[in-house]
């Protein structure tokens, strides 16, 4: 039975989820290819995972890995799921689908696979993203607004790592807003199966290791997708001045989650 206990978090994780689709709609407000846009998207796209994944992500994992086994085995098993996770996002980048046929020259193919590659490890980010709320908010509902606020405030630009790859490859708004919807919806799916099935088994250790996996996979997706194809554009005083406001959106962000 879903109480007020409950009902809150959930609704917390499903507006920080869909706060990933905003990113979207940036797409409306362009008719033809940008490339100083795409520049601009993919390099603070690219700043934001960077961070996220050493100033969240990682330090989460170290602290809790630590706690239980120690500073030198918490830092090295930390280390250990970081490279796990970036093989990971190497095995899927191998396995990902071609561009459509009609949009398959190589600046747009590799455009794709960015938007889908970003799309799938957001997908896996948001889901202990949205376990993590759901179990914060049901302990303390003013902490589960402060971490939801601060995972909206992540997901807004990490959304526009998807929609705008996605949308300068195939020409399509609607594909853009559907493969972001859907990496936005996999956080209150995991908050809803958090409330289903995993109250009892999820602890500290499990999301500590999904989310030193998750750093690996978003640091692999930011150099070895988001920088590479950004640089191509050569705007390179965009590009640079682009990752420097991604890292200061996530720091800022901060504010809002202590």
């Amino acid at each position: 039975m879903i109480t007020n206990q409950s009902l809150i978090p959930l609704i917390l994780s499903l507006i920080a989820g869909l706060s990933t689709v905003i990113g979207a709609f940036i797409l409306f407000f362009s008719k033809v290819e940008n490339k100083k846009l795409i520049t601009f998207a993919l390099s603070y796209s690219a700043g934001v995972m960077i961070t996220v994944s050493f100033t969240d992500l990682f330090i989460s994992a170290e602290k809790t890995l630590s706690s239980y086994n120690g500073n030198i085995k918490g830092v090295l098993y930390s280390l250990l799921f970081l490279l796990i996770g970036a093989l990971m996002a190497l095995l899927i980048d191998k396995f990902i689908p071609e561009a459509p046929k009609s949009y398959n020259d190589n600046t747009n193919e590799k455009l794709y696979r960015v938007g889908f590659v970003s799309m799938v490890a957001l997908m896996i980010h948001n889901f202990p993203e949205g376990i993590a709320t759901f179990i914060s908010g049901y302990e303390n509902t003013t902490l589960g607004i402060s971490i939801a606020l601060a995972i909206a405030l992540h997901n807004i630009p990490e959304g526009i790592s998807i929609a705008i790859p996605i949308y300068y490859s195939t020409r399509s708004r609607l594909k853009a807003f559907k493969y972001t919807l859907y990496s936005g919806l996999a956080e209150p799916l995991g908050a809803f199966l958090a409330f289903i099935f995993l109250r009892p088994y999820i602890n500290e250790i499990i999301l500590a290791i999904t989310f030193a996996l998750v750093a690996g996979i978003m640091l692999y997706i930011s150099f070895a997708e988001l920088i590479p194809t950004a640089r191509k554009y050569k705007y390179h005083k965009i590009y640079l001045i682009s990752i420097f406001l991604g890292i200061f959106t996530i720091i800022l962000s901060h504010i809002y989650s202590h």
